[in-house]
């Protein structure tokens, strides 16, 4: 998603740089990572929106399906991950994550949140953006393994 013009503030890299970093060892500056967002059912683009306006960092892998009603068919985009959002951020601005409306919890293990490969969100784009088909596979369920054998993510194993 492209960001707001607010976003695109003309700053010098050597400012920016520094106003982020200002405060913090150098061993111990905050670093963004790709985390995953639960929401509420089917406010998947209402939150990344409200993501974007506050200039944070998201992907919501978005498909296309033909659906059809008494009186037409039309094809609308749904989310490949439905209840998720990949949200790129630090973890001090958790905060500004979880008072969205919307939001219900990040994705989390042991209690900390877990981190998504950025490799893992970087091929999920690329295969996005070459139009390769795809959408939720519907015999999946929680816990079961499987193995993607063809594609951008082939020989990644998942649970």
């Amino acid at each position: 998603m492209t960001l707001p013009l607010e976003c695109d503030l003309n700053v010098e890299v050597s400012k920016l740089a520094a106003r982020s970093s200002a405060g913090y060892p150098k061993s111990k500056q905050p670093v963004s990572r790709w985390y995953a967002a639960y929401t509420c059912p089917r406010h998947e683009k209402y939150v990344a929106r409200q993501l974007d306006e506050r200039c944070i960092d998201t992907f919501v892998p978005l498909y296309r399906s033909l659906r059809r009603w008494k009186d037409r068919r039309t094809q609308i985009e749904l989310p490949l991950f439905p209840g998720y959002v990949f949200v790129h951020f630090n973890l001090e601005q958790r905060l500004r994550i979880l008072e969205l409306p919307g939001v219900v919890r990040l994705v989390s293990f042991n209690g900390q949140p877990a981190t998504l490969p950025e490799y893992e969100i970087e091929t999920l784009r690329k295969g996005l953006d070459l139009q390769i088909y795809a959408e939720p596979h519907p015999y999946l369920h929680v816990g079961r393994r499987v193995r993607v054998l063809h594609g951008p993510m082939a020989v990644r194993k998942a649970f």
